[in-house]
């Protein structure tokens, strides 16, 4: 397990299986004895997963959202109550750093991220303060539990939300000092409750009373590579620039990299692959040939004819896909080529394949001024 990750006392749950040791989910249960059918009811009816391993942090101040937004990529400056955000933190060169969801509610701004990740975020994020009216700080007693299906909104009224809010707002959670926000990702019926770390049992308890079947996150992760919705420092590596991960977009479009904003760390990159060039990698869906004797694993390079093309991300069984992955492939690559990833045969799934062929506004108005 990483250091300083505290086990979730959700793992006490009957059933509760943990994420493989030294793992980045190692605090939290994989699955509860039957991952296909938790898999099926976060996809068909309504389940209920431990997230309490994500990390937490707040920042308040009447600057807060001005100054987060001159510090990452997503348009935020005029984030309204209640409204929340995918975001990016970039290096100098656009390589991404951090991925985070946002939510400003009730004059605080609730970020929470991947628990290896986020005390560098927070490092980073109270060295760039300076003078604004602008205090980050970590939020150990919050933690996350997300509620996934067609009938959590059923779930939810159950539990005493009154208004079920539309994709990235939150509203208050009755009887708490927590919140939950909508998103867009694993699945249409996706729902984040931010709870008193201290209630976690308590709001587990009452979302299986209320419906929810009891789901790990291999529910979740096998959810959200179908979705080909990337993770952090598992499907991105140290070069990773936004628009191989497909993280470009505005707020509306579902994304992390608002393309017409002011300056920010890693914006040249950004913007120069947007109107100039082309990513040298995307994100594509493998599926694997599951009849292979043992699986590749994260990291491990995806070949062609014994070249390597790409890296492997997350690897999962998915209930009605099978074994997939997510994979950083060379754009170059046509999408039927065949591919081994370890010591397994690998296709693209071709609906997967982002479309690029559209000219960049760069190079169309170079075109236009020299007359082509």
């Amino acid at each position: 397990m990483p250091v300083d990750l505290v086990p979730s006392p959700l793992l006490a749950v009957p059933g509760a299986v943990a994420g493989v040791p030294e793992g980045p989910d190692a605090a939290v249960a994989w699955h509860y004895g039957d991952p296909f059918v938790e898999q099926r009811a976060a996809a068909q009816d309504a389940a209920i997963i431990d997230r309490s391993h994500r990390f937490v942090l707040t920042i308040t101040g009447a600057e807060r959202l001005t100054w987060l937004h001159t510090i990452s990529s997503q348009h935020i400056a005029e984030l309204g109550d209640g409204r929340s955000a995918e975001n990016l933190d970039l290096d100098l060169n656009g390589r991404v750093l951090n991925h985070f969801v946002l939510t400003d509610l009730a004059g605080t701004t609730w970020i929470d991220t991947e628990a290896e990740r986020g005390p560098g975020l927070l490092d980073f994020l109270r060295k760039m303060v300076f003078w604004a009216d602008a205090k980050p700080e970590a939020a150990p007693d919050f933690a996350v539990l997300t509620l996934i299906g067609p009938k959590a909104a059923a779930v939810l009224s159950a539990l005493g939300v009154d208004t079920v809010p539309d994709v990235y707002e939150a509203v208050p959670l009755p009887g708490t000092n927590g919140f939950v926000r909508r998103m867009p990702w694993p699945t249409a019926d996706s729902f984040d409750l931010i709870v008193p770390r201290a209630e976690l049992a308590r709001w587990w308890e009452r979302g299986t009373a209320a419906g929810a079947r009891p789901a790990g996150l291999w529910a979740f992760e096998a959810l959200r590579v179908a979705a080909l919705r990337p993770r952090i420092g598992i499907d991105t590596d140290d070069r990773t620039i936004p628009q191989e991960a497909r993280w470009i977009g505005d707020i509306g479009a579902h994304g992390a990299v608002h393309l017409n904003k002011g300056c920010y760390r890693g914006q040249e990159t950004v913007a120069r692959v947007h109107n100039l060039g082309k990513p040298p990698r995307h994100l594509v869906l493998l599926h694997l040939d599951g009849s292979a004797d043992s699986r590749p694993a994260t990291g491990d390079p995806v070949t062609a004819g014994g070249r390597a093309v790409g890296r492997l991300g997350t690897v999962i069984d998915h209930f009605e896909l099978g074994p997939i992955a997510l994979a950083l492939i060379k754009r170059t690559i046509p999408a039927d080529t065949q591919l081994e990833a370890g010591p397994m045969a690998a296709a693209i799934d071709p609906a997967s394949v982002p479309a690029d062929d559209e000219p960049q506004a760069g190079r169309a108005a170079v075109d236009r001024l020299r007359g082509r």
